[in-house]
């Protein structure tokens, strides 16, 4: 049989070569990249910004194994414990949790688009980078935006907090819980309960902070809660992950229009991740091999143990504090309770360039840290310690390297 398909096929017919003939009939105009046709070539290195982090072995080798269909059932039961790992890192029961395919942009953009209507009051906090963003995306989508507006390594109080929900009644007010441009950890005790009390939903981010200090979304009160794959939790960028309280469950059944994405529409996505007791349809393809990698992080996580990595984070970064105290470095959030443990900001050293310092380091020793970002941009340097990298080991290496910078880099007299 394999030989007389092999003759059937040898010599095609007048309408198959026709078919040839009219398929090549163009000439390539675009020849194919000279650089693809060499190996990809990676240098090594320590990230030591604020994210991403370096992959430890067993999650690089979880990128390595071979890919699945995305609806089979193995694929979901993969996807239940990647569920169960959000729900144990955020603490929380609620069932709607989820993966978002996307960064943490993506799982900011999917709450807005799904809890906010055109015309819905919104209160953010702008101490960073990320209320600016929160505040565009509400202001894209029609939501009446009201900032309260910090300068970089502010925070919030709840008597400001209050001060907002009583003039403006927002529906939802955002809060970055670790403000990675400025390296502030925001204050979360208290807030859910003020919030509930004005009828209002507290939507928190935590990329950067979540498995680095204490963060507890059922106790304290969150609503909505998110948070990405590359920081703490060691994991490749492109995938975050989201959960909601039952208010704001009710506030996104209840919509009297669509959500304006159709890829990040909540219902959708709740079915296909198997939160609403429904069998599930398909949505959209999911990026099997990040889950693989996504779910090896929640597992190291889970073995570690939460208290564990907030202990780990929090000694490790306090001997960071002390190593670039003792080089004559300035850490720019004063209050040492609002400092995050994952991401220490420096303010630059007076008559350097920021840019000569991290390129130095980066040159010289491999290791990158970053300048500011947003409203810090500019004024510090960032140093972040994220989960396999908050080692003291490290802490010596870019304290080293600094100080090899702070010698060699020019330096403004005026």
């Amino acid at each position: 049989m394999f030989q007389a398909l092999a003759k059937s096929s040898a010599a095609p017919g007048p309408q198959a070569a026709g078919w040839v003939q009219t398929m090549a009939s163009h000439k390539l105009l675009v020849p194919p990249p000279k650089a693809l046709l060499k190996p990809l070539s990676i240098p090594k290195r320590l990230l030591l910004g604020p994210g991403p982090s370096n992959l430890p072995p067993r999650i690089m080798s979880a990128g390595g194994m071979q890919i699945i269909g995305p609806m089979d059932k193995e694929m979901y039961q993969i996807m239940d414990e990647i569920k169960e790992g959000i729900q144990y890192v955020f603490q929380t029961r609620n069932p709607l949790t989820l993966v978002i395919t996307g960064s943490g942009h993506c799982a900011l953009e999917a709450a807005l688009v799904n809890v906010l209507e055109p015309g819905d009051s919104f209160l953010v906090g702008v101490n960073g980078i990320w209320g600016q963003r929160a505040m565009d995306i509400g202001e894209r989508m029609g939501a009446r935006v009201h900032p309260m507006t910090k300068d970089p390594g502010g925070h919030y109080t709840l008597q400001e907090v209050e001060e907002g929900l009583a003039q403006h009644k927002p529906v939802l007010l955002f809060l970055t819980h670790g403000e990675s441009s400025t390296g502030v950890l925001q204050p979360l005790d208290g807030f859910g309960e003020l919030c509930h009390r004005y009828n209002c939903l507290l939507l928190v981010d935590s990329v950067v902070s979540l498995g680095g200090t204490p963060l507890y979304m059922d106790q304290q009160g969150i609503d909505i809660l998110y948070s990405g794959s590359q920081k703490v939790l060691n994991a490749p960028p492109g995938t975050s992950f989201i959960s909601f309280s039952d208010k704001a469950k009710k506030k996104m059944y209840s919509r009297k229009t669509k959500p304006f994405s159709f890829y990040l529409d909540i219902k959708w996505l709740a079915n296909f991740w198997g939160c609403d007791d429904q069998p599930r349809m398909y949505h959209h393809t999911i990026p099997v091999i990040s889950l693989y990698s996504l779910r090896e992080s929640l597992a190291l996580i889970a073995e570690q143990g939460l208290e564990n990595s907030w202990r780990q984070h929090r000694e490790t970064t306090a001997y960071l504090h002390g190593r670039l105290q003792a080089l004559g470095l300035q850490l720019f959030v004063k209050d040492p309770a609002l400092r995050l443990p994952m991401v220490t900001t420096v303010v630059v050293p007076a008559g350097y360039d920021w840019r000569d310092i991290v390129s130095y380091v980066l040159d010289h020793f491999d290791i990158e840290i970053m300048g500011g970002l947003g409203p810090s941009a500019g004024k510090v340097l960032r140093i972040g310690l994220l989960g396999c990298n908050a080692t003291r080991e490290n802490v010596d290496r870019v304290t080293e390297a600094l100080g090899a910078a702070l010698q060699h880099c020019p330096k403004n007299k005026l």
